[in-house]
């Protein structure tokens, strides 16, 4: 069922499928004009049409939301409880810290922390409902201080809505898809314009938030999910486990093991087999073995990490924390046989929106830093700006920005008039030559 490598044959299994972003592209365009255009009209169309909506309110009343948490069972509450607090936590020790500090005499610079003031988070909710996924948006924007916090989901699913409740977000619109993301890009009479939008989604979900970003901030553009798992030696019935808890997501999702061991390369697919003929998402996991899966026989672990940073993997599972070092490109980092990835999609702490398809080289998960503004501030008495006087003005005239280097000039040498460039230029050489 899965396939076993070599490592010299593994270049079409590291060229990802390319998302089919430019289809979806040409689908969602008019969408996102028509609600542009026609606000919450456009969207209650289309969440009619996609999403089988049968109200009249895009937004879910706290009443309704009360009574999807009222639903909820009290070991899923208590689960709910305990993960909240851990990505709290975490994201807590996330938070930038603000500071002022003279770095030279009468030259005093810091930074300010201020919170976006709305963001909106796209829980989906198609073949499986994420609850997990408000906990994962709404919790760091709330330790970051966003006052205004929505979620969007396309089905009323009460494990959805009752978290939102649950964790205090009374903002919360039962749409989904390219429409969903317009109405908070642009905002309409019900939905409010958001600063910043996050959370995965489908293809289309991917592309509205492509074209939309110059028009509102995003996390990034999510593709299938993935995991590269590195091993010498281990179960190879938790490594099986590991592969297909990822695999179950999606036909278009990705599992590959990285291992020096021939021997237990044939164990793992041999469990792989075993555990798919009991697994009731086997439908899904089973193509995604096929297709995008595999096992790859390596001469060494560093040949192994090599491979894994060339993939960029959404997540990445190593043995030990002696590889860390080498560590490039993931977007969270799983270390040990206990650390299941499934750990972290849930409970342990770290966000599980994570970058897919290669952005892993370009960022990390998602994190409170996404709901924040870092400013920084600047305070200088004459003295300083009179000692970097030089400086300023010379790469202000180099620019051909001769009002830049007046508006300093102006400040520590009054004896200059402001019309005289040349008398300017030849102090200033003359403060050279001395």
């Amino acid at each position: 069922m899965i396939r076993i490598l070599k490592d010299k044959d593994v270049g079409g299994l590291l060229a990802r499928k390319a998302a089919r972003l430019t289809e979806a592209e040409a689908v969602v365009g008019p969408i996102l004009e028509a609600v542009r255009q026609r606000g919450d009209a456009a969207v209650l169309e289309y969440a009619r049409q996609f999403d089988r909506f049968a109200g009249k309110r895009l937004r879910v009343s706290e009443r309704d939301l009360l009574e999807c948490r009222q639903r909820l069972s009290l070991e899923f509450v208590t689960a709910l409880v305990t993960a909240a607090e851990n990505v709290y936590a975490y994201a807590a020790r996330q938070m930038p810290v603000e500071w002022m500090r003279d770095v030279s005499p009468g030259l005093r610079l810091g930074q300010i922390v201020r919170p976006l003031e709305t963001v909106a988070a796209y829980i989906p909710a198609g073949r499986y409902p994420l609850p997990s996924t408000v906990i994962m948006t709404v919790v760091p924007a709330q330790v970051a201080g966003v006052a205004n916090i929505c979620i969007a989901s396309p089905r009323r699913v009460d494990e959805v809505f009752g978290a939102a409740e649950l964790l205090g977000v009374s903002n919360a619109y039962e749409m989904g898809g390219a429409h969903a993301i317009a109405a908070f890009a642009f905002g309409t009479a019900t939905v409010p314009k958001a600063d910043r939008i996050v959370g995965p989604g489908n293809i289309y979900v991917a592309a509205a938030k492509k074209l939309l970003a110059g028009e509102v901030g995003i996390d990034f553009i999510a593709g299938p999910t993935e995991i590269v798992i590195i091993a010498a030696e281990g179960d190879p019935r938790h490594l099986a486990a590991d592969m297909l808890a990822q695999a179950e997501h999606d036909v278009d999702a990705s599992a590959i093991l990285l291992t020096t061991s021939k021997r237990l390369a044939e164990a793992v697919a041999g469990e792989v087999s075993a555990q798919l003929a009991s697994l009731p998402t086997a439908d899904v996991a089973s193509q995604s073995i096929a297709r995008n899966s595999a096992i790859v026989v390596t001469g060494t672990l560093d040949q192994a990490m090599e491979l894994a940073n060339r993939f960029a993997p959404e997540h990445l599972s190593i043995p030990d924390e002696n590889l860390l070092a080498k560590v490039r490109h993931a977007g969270s980092v799983f270390v040990g046989p206990f650390s299941t990835e499934a750990a972290g999609d849930y409970a342990s702490g770290p966000n599980h929106v994570l970058p897919t398809s290669g952005a892993a080289r370009l960022r990390g998960g998602l994190s409170v830093n996404d709901f924040l503004k870092v400013i920084s501030v600047q305070r200088l008495d004459q003295a300083a700006l009179r000692r970097l006087t030089p400086a300023i003005t010379t790469l202000a005239r180099a620019e051909g920005l001769e009002a830049h280097a007046r508006s300093v000039e102006i400040r520590v040498d009054r004896g200059v008039a402001i019309g005289d460039r040349r008398s300017s230029r030849a102090r200033a050489a003359g403060r050279r030559a001395k």
